[in-house]
């Protein structure tokens, strides 16, 4: 089955290619990544400034906005499953998207996505290289960003949009790696997920003092039935350095950095824990580190 975008991304369109100033085989500015089909987690997000001196029309007359020479991020992708690919930005201001595929075509886009954001979507994708420019509509324009590649038809969605976003982090989005329904008492205690750390936003854009860097969606949602004098801790342990970021039931922000048992893992303790449900992010400590991280939910002991 394959997933697919607004119908004004459903199709992507090659540009001709005339002598430009892009250089696609400059280094990109915000680095590079590899991914499989089936990647997670889904979006894959990174953030970078948009803009840039050179006119996108360069690549064709129909491309617009400012670009700059090398390209901002480059995507090596495997294509495996009968999923689309799509390639989108999200930003409080007006942005565009230029892309060079595998096979050497120019492709871009300005405002397929929702409200001023650009997005494509490549149908039956190519496995290979897609170097990827985020521009601004207009000239002299720098703005935050933040670049999403998807199989699911995501493309980053509002980049501050609604009461339940937070500098991009929103905790009403499907959680990256699952849910579950827990009970206090629950068996096997620990309660264990496997799921990968780190994304592109700040925690600190949720409450100062959080530390590390995580994805737009929670990593994990808890939904738990408070019921015993027990307390509640989440706590995380990965050979790298994490943190944890957690919004409660009654939409409080917590956060940790090195409150577990042992090295650098990230703990938090809830005393009398309410009902309800707990939104859970683990945080890459250095931004642009995704790491193999462990989530323990238990009501007896951390990591």
């Amino acid at each position: 089955m394959q997933f697919r975008s607004l119908a004004a991304a459903a199709a992507v369109l090659a540009c001709a290619a005339p002598a430009i100033a892009q250089d696609y085989s400059a280094p990109p500015t915000y680095g590079s990544v590899n991914l499989n089909s089936g990647f997670t987690p889904d979006p894959y997000t990174v953030r970078i400034t948009s803009g840039g001196a050179r006119s996108a029309a360069n690549v064709s007359s129909s491309c617009r906005g400012w670009i700059a020479d090398a390209p901002d991020y480059s995507v090596y992708y495997t294509a495996g499953n009968m999923f689309d690919l799509t390639i989108g930005a999200t930003s409080s201001s007006d942005t565009t998207l230029v892309v060079n595929g595998p096979s050497g075509n120019w492709y871009c886009d300005d405002d397929s996505g929702e409200g001023l954001n650009p997005s494509m979507t490549f149908s039956n994708p190519q496995s290979g290289r897609y170097d990827i420019w985020v521009g601004s509509y207009s000239q002299g324009d720098y703005a935050d960003a933040v670049l999403a590649i998807s199989e699911l038809g995501g493309s980053g969605g509002s980049y501050n949009g609604g009461g339940n976003s937070y500098g991009g982090i929103d905790y009403s989005l499907p959680a990256n790696f699952g849910s579950a329904n827990l009970r206090a008492g629950f068996t096997p205690d620990p309660y264990r997920v496997d799921i990968v750390s780190g994304g592109a936003y700040r925690a600190s854009d949720v409450r100062s003092g959080c530390a590390g860097w995580v994805s737009a969606a929670p990593d994990f949602e808890l939904r738990y039935t408070a019921g015993s004098s027990l307390p509640l801790i989440l706590s995380a342990a990965s050979s790298s350095d994490t943190t944890i970021l957690v919004n409660d039931p009654n939409g409080n922000w917590h956060c940790n950095d090195d409150g577990g048992n042992s090295g650098l893992n990230p703990a938090l303790t809830f005393h009398n824990p309410a009902s309800g449900t707990y939104d859970i992010w683990i945080g890459s400590y250095r931004q642009g580190e995704n790491a193999n991280a462990s989530l323990s939910i238990s009501e007896l002991y951390s990591e």
